[in-house]
Formats: C-alpha cells, sequence, structure tokens
C-alpha cells in the first residue's frame, strides 16, 4: 500500500488547496475549510515559504481554523525547519487555529520513508489551543515528552517510527486527548520500538480521555495484541485499531482471551494474517454485542519460503 492521495478533510472541513490558486472564482470563506499549503516538487521551484507569504497577504488568517501542510522545498532531502519557523512566526495572525497536519506527501512526491521530519514540538507548544496535530514521516522524526492541555487528537503516520518519539509521545501529559493513531512501521524503515515502549499509553494514566487508540501498521503486530489485552486503558475505549500491520492468529487469540472488547463501537483489524476460524470466533464473540468489526484482509501479502516459513508485511513501509 502506498499513499496515493491528499487529505480531503480536516478538522471536519473539507481541504482547500490554495497553492493551486483560487483564481477568479470567489474564494471560501477563511474558516469554513482546511487550506492546503504546499510547496514545489521536483520540476517546479515554487517555495513553501513563497507560498505561505502570499496566503497571508491574500486571506484573513485571524479566521483559518484548520491547515495542511503539503510538500516542502526538498522534503525527500530536508526537514520542515523553515515551515514551522514560518508558522510560528505567524501564530499571532492565526489565533483561531485549531487543526493542523504537517506533511501531506503523497508517493508521486515522496515515499514516506524518504521524507524528513525535525522536532515537531515547538508547533504544539507555540500553538497551545491547538485541537488535532498530525505529522507523517518518521526519518529525524523528535517528539520529546511535553504538556499540551487543549490537544484531542494526535496521529503520527510512518513506514517507521522511532523508539525515541513513542516513547516521547508516552511520556506526555495530554490530559485532553481523546484521539490517538501511531503507525509503528518496519524495522526495515526505522522502527526499533518494543512493546515497554508502549506502557506508559496502554496504562492509561495520562491519557483520562482517551477514547480512540490506534497502533498500527506495526511488524510487531502481535505483540502490541498482547499487550492490549490486559490494559487498563482498554476499558474506556470507544474504538481500538490495530490494523495494517502483522496480525495472525496468535495476536488475536490473545486479544480475544484477555478483557472482554464487547464495550467497543469499533475493532479495526484490517490488513491482517488470521485464518478463516479466527475471523469467525472475532465475528462470533463481537459482533452479537454491536462492535463493529473490520476483518478485511485489503492487501495483506505474504511470501512464504520453500521451507514453509511466512513472511509477513506491514501495509505501508516505503
Amino acid at each position: 500500500m502506498t499513499i496515493g492521495g491528499h487529505l480531503e478533510e480536516l478538522y471536519g472541513l473539507p481541504v482547500f488547496p490554495f497553492a493551486e490558486g483560487t483564481g477568479p472564482a470567489t474564494p471560501p470563506e477563511p474558516g469554513s475549510v482546511a487550506w492546503r499549503l504546499a510547496g514545489g516538487t521536483y520540476d517546479d521551484d515554487t517555495g513553501w515559504a513563497e507560498g505561505f507569504a502570499r496566503f497571508c497577504a491574500e486571506v484573513d488568517t485571524t479566521r483559518v481554523r484548520a491547515l495542511v501542510v503539503g510538500m516542502w522545498d526538498d522534503a525527500y532531502d530536508s526537514g520542515p525547519t523553515d515551515v514551522i519557523e514560518a508558522l510560528l512566526a505567524a501564530r499571532d495572525r492565526l489565533p483561531a487555529l485549531r487543526s493542523l497536519f504537517l506533511g501531506d506527501i503523497v508517493f508521486e512526491e515522496c515515499e514516506i520513508s524518504w521524507i524528513h521530519q525535525t522536532d515537531v514540538t515547538g508547533l504544539l507548544a507555540g500553538f497551545p489551543a491547538l485541537e488535532e496535530f498530525g505529522v507523517r514521516g518518521g526519518q529525524g522524526l523528535v517528539f520529546p515528552a511535553l504538556r499540551h492541555d487543549r490537544l484531542r487528537k494526535l496521529v503520527v503516520e510512518t513506514g517507521g517510527l522511532p523508539a525515541e518519539v513513542v516513547r516521547g509521545v508516552a511520556a506526555s501529559e495530554l490530559p485532553a486527548l481523546e484521539h490517538l493513531d501511531l503507525w509503528l512501521g518496519t524495522s526495515w524503515y526505522g522502527a526499533d520500538s518494543e512493546v515497554t515502549d508502549l506502557e506508559p499509553i496502554l496504562s492509561g494514566a495520562r491519557l483520562p480521555r482517551l477514547r480512540h487508540l490506534a497502533l498500527r501498521n506495526s511488524e510487531i503486530q502481535d505483540e502490541v495484541a498482547a499487550a492490549v489485552a490486559s490494559a487498563p486503558v482498554v476499558a474506556r475505549l470507544e474504538v481500538l485499531d490495530l490494523s495494517m500491520g502483522t496480525l495472525g492468529d496468535e495476536g488475536a487469540t490473545a486479544l480475544l482471551g484477555g478483557q472482554p472488547l464487547t464495550h467497543l463501537k469499533r475493532l479495526d483489524l484490517h490488513h491482517n494474517y488470521l485464518s478463516e476460524p479466527l475471523r469467525q470466533r472475532i465475528r462470533d464473540t463481537l459482533e452479537p454485542a454491536g462492535v463493529e468489526v473490520d476483518l478485511d484482509e485489503d492487501d495483506a501479502d505474504r511470501d512464504e519460503d520453500e521451507d514453509g516459513t511466512v513472511h509477513r508485511f506491514v501495509a505501508v513501509g516505503e
């Protein structure tokens, strides 16, 4: 699987690509869309900062509620330091900003594992009223522990999430967080976390309002599922997402053998390596209780050696 399309919605608002220009038509109301700002790609020398300056000049930024940062200059070679500096310099002009996604970059522009990132927590410190924050790309990503009192949704999309980032998120004080989505990825592209790194998240001690937990796209999905089976945070969840990884019968059996999951509204296990008997067991256990279950194999691909060894793959790696 590759990320082939840009975000279409953020903060419940349709994404409007400012970089493609408003033209002669009447532009949307500033607070009615999530504005997408992108710089040039390989054959376009229009810089991100140049586009952002034009955006600030043409749009009433005091009413802007959501921003999507697309391709910046040489994202395959350097992190978004200039982007972050520009946003922080303009923070007084963005008092209504509540949602920000950094790195809405598709594979035709730059593969997810090639996207260079940096320490992104300055944006959270600089925008204390932010309610949603997302970032794509794990190379060079830094996320030291922090406190943010307003953040309700945090999304980190990678083909390989460094353990230090997992630990930083896990150690953060996020009392308002309701939705956490981590793409843990594969060691082929930098993932080196262990289940023990997730323990502060699974305990729920720092996340009293968490209702949606996604720990997905992981090559250790069986181990994650086994840890989730007894995790205190699960009792308060509405949505549990262990999709996009290498989940097999071992992990699913551990999950079913743990605490009841019948209180969930949704269990997402799509892109999996489950046998049909396990799929049916999950359905029989949860669907009568009203749990929506996604067991779609999706594009889960497996290689089998001559000796019978089966190799599983995460949905998003490179």
